[in-house]
């Protein structure tokens, strides 16, 4: 599914990655743990499109990713993958429902058809009935369920997420991880996290240790 091949990645004289290859399979739900500092957020970075390695390969299936250029680089990452940040990044003038549907529209599709496959993935997630609400007026849990809906909405091969529930409590945050993996069987999804979490790592069907910029335990 990915392929991440003799990857480094430096910023001015700061290497933060170090010759990282890697595989993951299609429908996995994969951790990447360690300490700070360790390049987590960098590798995710670069598995989304949002940065460029300095050299190496990432490849999903038979598309090589760092040969695309920047046209290129964002459609594939509005129709393959979906992104679950800590902090929600819920638009705050937009209702949840809109939040939902912003990368449908980007994608071309109409209003209609958004808010329709928008609607079937908030049934899912059991927060339907909070549609119509800003996120100023959802809990925590709620905003990050419609963050999820979000990072759905286009039906990626992929979702990255970075700290997903480091801003939850632990009963919100036992539910999130609970629905990554309803997701994952649901629609055979591949999930890379970045987390702190100790309780979701060892969910995981496998753990990615970073430390210095290098792999050092699968």
């Amino acid at each position: 599914m990915i392929t991440i091949d003799a990857v480094n990645k430096s910023y001015g004289d700061l290497q933060v990655l170090r010759n990282i290859s890697l595989e993951i399979n299609r429908a996995e739900v994969v951790s990447i743990v360690g300490a700070s500092g360790a390049g987590k957020t960098t590798l995710l970075q670069l598995l989304g499109t949002l940065d460029r390695p300095d050299s190496g390969r990432i490849c999903y299936d038979d598309t090589d990713i760092t040969t695309l250029d920047e046209r290129s680089l964002a459609q594939f990452r509005n129709s393959h993958i979906g992104f679950v940040f800590q902090f929600h990044n819920l638009l705050p003038e937009f209702t949840a429902l809109e939040n939902v549907c912003l990368p449908a529209l980007i994608a071309g599709k109409s209003m209609e058809e958004a808010e329709g496959e928008a609607r079937q993935l908030l049934r899912f997630l059991n927060v339907e009935s909070r549609a119509g609400h800003k996120p100023a007026q959802l809990s925590g849990g709620e905003q990050q369920r419609f963050a999820v809906a979000r990072a759905l909405i286009n039906r990626p091969t992929v979702v990255l997420a970075d700290e997903p529930s480091g801003n939850l409590d632990t009963h919100h945050a036992q539910e999130l991880h609970d629905l990554f993996f309803q997701l994952r069987d649901q629609y055979q999804q591949t999930f890379v996290i970045v987390t702190h979490n100790t309780a979701l790592a060892q969910m995981s069907d496998r753990q990615i240790l970073l430390r210095d910029g290098q792999v050092v335990a699968e």
